[in-house]
């Protein structure tokens, strides 16, 4: 049996054991978006300091001026010289909603034998303590096998992911010392399918932005100014339907300025992934508008984008109420790709609004921050070998995929800490990941932890 077959083994024979302390995990319920569940927040933090603790890992618990990070390095006695490795996971959860639509309870997890899978439901069973656990469980593996790790490893287990990592920046900043590293490992990611892994290795920048059209007079009646008052629904209406010309593109002047063109090779990639995309295979994409001469993943991972996600005026009651307001509002999210600077892609999208507004109205925005998109080095060798070591244990090339989607996160280590971000998980689209009844099985869970095992030994191997 050679060193990683031995780990690989140690995996398999404690997996019962690894399971049970998973749904312990998962019976806490860690809601960090309401104040009331604060104290379980505290004591997921205090369960999972205890476990890294009982690994020999230097684990404690770090107070933020909202909810804890556990924190944890490898003593000098259980690493190798080699990279500094940071492995990233968040062990908060969503609110569960209406208790009414979960067939299984949300905080009482067991295993369901269903569709031939050993599958249990839980908040948090995907999104994200599953993810988490499976390297934790891999670094454990490692440990009792081989003793010392391939390098120096750091964990952060953050408690707020789910209710906008307000106080993460901060952390990060304040401890950039200790989180110095060669490479950081972002687990909370999904797979292509349910048996072929995927790396993110794309990410969009976004900006959030809220503009108010205010007419020059409150609310009217629309028998009597109907005809000839100013609208404001109808102006931001004109207003966000000119976003886009005929052919899909985005019409604010110089919103591609920078834009490059998607190499003709990554093209290629993308256009034969579409056939069999598990994301696409799940979703009704009719009355959609894709950018013309583009492919659906194209579009989502490789174009700039611009959706008006809600729109408020007049009447929001039940009866009728014939009026024209004095204002309206709309919500808009841009999705950026590398080239494009968050704060002037705002100010030309408010020096577009601007210039549409009619004489005696006015215009209001509001809206800060945004992040960049991110790229990963192909020639990253961190990249290189953990695609290996998904490839070796899914036994099907590993996929490298873009995303639609932001990760602040990955910004905050490349802009504080100087370091790249390999994006992996074993999340799946269908794992009502926020919903009722989120779920995951035991089957991809063993899998995942045996990737980690791999990549452990893909790194390892990088030293020669």
């Amino acid at each position: 049996m050679t060193a990683i077959e031995g780990v690989l083994a140690n995996v398999d024979a404690n997996l019962d054991t690894a399971i049970r302390k998973l749904l312990a995990l998962l019976a806490i319920p860690s809601i960090s978006g309401d104040p009331a569940y604060a104290g379980s927040v505290a004591a997921a933090a205090g369960w999972l300091q205890g476990e890294l603790s009982g690994l020999g890992f230097d684990a404690r618990i770090v107070p933020t001026a909202g909810l804890p990070v556990v924190l944890a390095h490898s003593r000098p006695d259980m690493h190798e010289e080699g990279p500094g490795l940071l492995f990233y996971g968040h062990y908060d959860v969503q609110p569960v909603g209406n208790l009414e639509d979960w067939t299984h309870p949300p905080f009482e997890p067991s295993l369901i034998m269903e569709d031939g899978l050993r599958r249990f439901y839980a908040r948090g069973s995907s999104d994200s303590k599953s993810q988490l656990w499976t390297f934790i469980e891999a670094l454990r593996a490692w440990k009792e096998t081989r003793g010392a790790f391939p390098g120096k490893i750091t964990i952060l287990l953050e408690g707020e992911e789910e209710a906008g990592s307000a106080s993460l920046p901060a952390f990060i900043r304040d401890h950039r010392d200790e989180l110095q590293c060669d490479v950081a490992f972002i687990c909370d990611s999904d797979m292509w399918s349910p048996t072929q892994a995927a790396l993110t290795t794309q990410l969009k920048g976004l900006v959030h932005e809220k503009v108010t059209i205010f007419g020059p007079n409150p609310d009217l009646h629309s028998g009597f100014f109907g005809a000839v008052a100013a609208n404001p629904i109808r102006i931001l209406s004109n207003i966000l339907s000119s976003l886009h010309d005929a052919t899909g593109k985005v019409a604010i002047d110089g919103f591609y300025d920078g834009v490059p063109d998607i190499p003709e090779t990554l093209r290629c990639q993308w256009q034969s992934l579409c056939e069999g995309a598990h994301m696409l295979e799940s979703t009704d994409l009719r009355g959609g508008s894709i950018e013309a001469g583009y492919s659906p993943l194209e579009a989502i991972w490789g174009r700039p984008t611009v959706d008006m996600n809600g729109i408020t005026a007049g009447n929001q009651g039940p009866g009728e109420r014939s009026v024209l307001p004095g204002s309206a509002t709309a919500r808009l999210s841009f999705r950026l790709v590398n080239g494009q600077d968050p704060e002037t892609v705002r100010e030309k999208f408010r020096t577009f609004v601007r210039r549409q507004v009619p004489d005696g109205c006015r215009v209001e925005f509001e809206g800060a921050n945004g992040s960049r998109a991110l790229v990963t080095r192909p020639e990253n060798p961190f990249l290189q070998a953990v695609s290996d070591g998904l490839e070796a244990e899914w036994q099907t090339p590993t996929v490298h995929k873009g995303s639609g989607g932001s990760v602040p996160l990955a910004e905050m280590f490349s802009d504080v800490l100087s370091v790249e971000c390999i994006i992996i998980g074993f999340i799946l689209s269908d794992d009502a990941i926020h919903g009722p009844d989120e779920h995951y099985d035991v089957e991809r869970f063993h899998k995942g932890a045996r990737s980690w095992v791999r990549i452990l030994d893909r790194i390892a191997g990088l030293k020669t």
